[in-house]
């Protein structure tokens, strides 16, 4: 037998981030509790900023009944002499019947007593008030509070529990409340308490009392509302899911509106204006003709017909933060971007102040140019020596906005204010465009720099990272990253893939050493081939494969494992590798490094000679790319098959044995150049 079940908490406001992290875990949370008491039914969980409701449509009236086996001692330790010993009293009393009752079974090959208790299960009326308070206690938010004189902690103080199993009202109590058959609706419907008689009646109550209880239909109503507002004005309303979910999370009667600031806040950059919005407001920015216009959308949380006095509210809370942040921008330009007091920042201990980290983004911005000097020219038009003064003043300047007033506001504008004050400044675009995108790619996903000189200045800021860190034994143990090295090595793959660029780096980081503390450079290279595992979409075997063959330029990894990738992922490479495995088992104990001289006199099969011929038209040739030159060596297997069938390699003539071993030996070295075959798995 069933009945719906209805369990509402009632608290002050929730705050929405610490909510919106532990959302899944919530959810998950009373599900184990429902497993763990043999109660596991479907269920849905949804919050608003005042509430945490649990919801079964079935839930069972009480616990299925359920049988356990308990085993006892052995029978000829239980027995002695046909009496019973304290070991069977003490089973007996453990299953709580007479030793009459107790059987006997089998248990790791011995005759043992026995006993199948039946278990009755409990009414679920008696289970519930521990069972959410397991659920409650199980929430972690991070920052707890108290309230009154007691000692439980929870986010926010709980007002009233409403728990409904069918029509009646199950009695428990949280953090001193009592539980009672009684919600709240929106406070501009009702302060009071309302009196719910059925778990039907609660979700009629709610609706009509201005609290859309389910998120997913909150944000439908948001988006509805963008979209009446960009039909009635022409206008784009920019949605930011991030603020969609926290806005969701604090409203409970959604609605957005419009609402305008002066035109004169424009000369700003977009980004100011749109960060002090939502970080400050939880405005939504909007925009006209692909550009950012004076008006924002507000979602308010009222209950009204006349929208005008939140519309007023909120206008007249904006304008004084864009007038701060105008004041920033502009006195910011007054003092102009100078590293000098960067020189009072320190960077981290050991590794002196972000001063210093410039000048060692600099010594490795101005290399870098130099050595894709023939590139840059090609791209930008410019000399070498204007091109690597041009990555000196970038990497020179890139940190300065660290000292402006506005990136001390909004610390995730940094970089990004750089780029405006140097535009404004008079900096060559290529500097202003760099300082911008430094921090690219800042996620797994994110975008990489704009130009190829851009991303040098990012590559510099990653590499700085790394071996600074490195340097000082900041290495990332076990999930612990605290400086987000591992997005730093993932960053810097992407951005030499993206821009085709060669980047051995093992020379790189040698080359570099000098600028920093003595460091073990191979667990570094390490460090990056750890990160080839999991930046590339393919089998770890192919990337180890790879890696294997000595490679150590990135760009050149990343070719050939995915030029290894597809090939190996046709219908017949199985077919195919096993001949190839066989090369490499016989070419295991041959120094591939030496001189692999095969003497075609010496041929006494026409099956080496065809091996030699084909082997050699194969390796002559240019291959526009790596794939290619896969096809074209497992194109060998018929000769290699046919060699294998009929030609004995371990003879016991030496000469003979050490050319057809060199010959089979050159077609393992010719693929290793690419990637040790025998490294894969199939």
């Amino acid at each position: 037998m069933t009945k719906p079940l209805l369990i509402e908490i009632g608290v002050e406001e929730l705050p929405a981030v610490p909510l919106l992290k532990i959302l899944d875990q919530i959810e998950r949370s009373w599900a184990d509790i429902l497993e763990r008491n043999r109660l596991l039914t479907e269920f849905e969980f949804s919050y608003t900023p005042r509430r945490l409701v649990l919801w079964h449509p079935e839930f069972p009236v009480r616990q299925p009944d359920s049988e356990e086996e308990l085993f006892g001692p052995p029978v000829q330790i239980a027995f002695k002499d046909s009496e019973p010993t304290r070991a069977a009293e003490s089973f007996a009393k453990k299953c709580g019947v007479s030793l009459n009752e107790i059987g006997r079974g089998q248990k790791g090959g011995k005759e043992v007593l026995y006993y199948k208790k039946l278990i009755e299960g409990e009414p679920t009326v008696s289970l519930l008030e521990g069972m959410v308070r397991d659920w409650i206690a199980s929430m972690r938010f991070g920052k707890m509070m108290r309230w009154g004189a007691r000692k439980e902690e929870f986010i926010r103080p709980v007002r009233w529990i409403l728990p409904l199993f069918g029509n009646e009202t199950v009695p428990l109590e949280l953090f001193g409340v009592k539980s009672s058959d009684t919600t709240r609706v929106h406070r501009q419907v009702s302060f009071e308490p309302v009196r719910v008689e059925s778990p039907k009646e609660y979700f009629e109550i709610l609706e009509k009392g201005g609290v859309e209880l389910f998120a997913d239909e909150r944000a439908e109503k948001i988006l509805e509302g963008f979209e009446r507002i960009e039909e009635e004005h022409g206008v784009k309303v920019g949605r930011d899911g991030e603020l969609l979910e926290e806005i969701v999370a604090i409203t409970e009667y959604p609605t957005p509106l419009l609402g305008r600031f002066d035109e004169s806040f424009l000369k700003l950059p977009p980004e100011v204006i749109m960060t002090s919005m939502k970080e400050h407001q939880r405005y939504f920015p909007v925009f006209k003709d692909g550009v950012l216009h004076n008006s924002f959308v507000v979602v308010s949380n009222a209950k009204t017909d006349d929208f005008s006095q939140v519309v007023a509210g909120n206008e007249r809370v904006l304008k004084p933060r864009l007038s701060d942040a105008l004041f920033f921008y502009e006195n910011d330009l007054k003092n102009g971007l100078n590293p000098e007091g960067l020189k009072s920042i320190v960077f981290m201990d050991g590794l002196g102040t972000m001063y210093d980290k410039s000048v060692r983004e600099s010594v490795i911005a101005v290399t870098l140019a130099e050595l894709y000097s023939d590139r840059l020219e090609e791209e930008f038009g410019k000399d070498r020596g204007e091109l690597k003064a041009l990555a000196e003043r970038a990497a020179m300047l890139a940190k300065a906005d660290l000292l402006s007033e506005m990136v001390y506001e909004f610390t995730e504008l940094q970089g990004i204010m750089g780029y405006y004050y140097a535009k404004e400044l008079g900096e060559d675009e290529l500097v202003a465009i760099a300082i911008r995108d430094q921090y690219l790619p800042n996620s797994e996903d994110g975008e990489v720099p704009a130009n190829l000189f851009a991303a040098l200045l990012a590559v510099a800021y990653k590499l700085d990272n790394l071996m600074a860190l490195f340097s000082v034994g900041k290495i990332p143990t076990g999930s612990r990253d605290p400086f987000a090295l591992r997005r730093a090595a993932a960053g810097i793959i992407r951005i030499v893939t993206r821009f085709d660029i060669p980047f051995d780096i093992r020379g790189m980081v040698e080359y570099f050493k000098k600028e920093y503390a003595p460091f073990d450079t191979e667990e570094l290279v390490k460090f990056f081939e750890e990160r080839l595992y999991k930046a590339l979409d393919a089998n770890p075997s192919v990337v180890t494969a790879v890696l294997a063959s000595g490679e150590s330029d990135i760009n050149e990894i990343v070719k050939k494992v995915n030029a290894l990738k597809s090939v190996s992922e046709g219908s017949d490479f199985k077919e195919i590798f096993t001949t190839f495995k066989r090369v490499a088992n016989i070419s295991r104990d041959i120094d591939l490094d030496a001189d692999l001289e095969v003497d075609p006199s010496l041929f006494e099969k026409e099956e080496e000679r065809a091996l030699y011929d084909a082997f050699n038209r194969v390796v002559q040739k240019e291959y526009a790319d790596y794939e290619m030159q896969l096809d074209a060596l497992f194109s060998l297997k018929p000769q290699l098959d046919t060699f294998f069938d009929n030609v004995m390699v371990n003879v016991d003539d030496e000469r003979l044995r050490r050319n057809r071993q060199n010959l089979v030996a050159s077609v393992y070295r010719a693929f290793r150049s690419v990637a040790d075959i025998k490294e894969i798995s199939v």
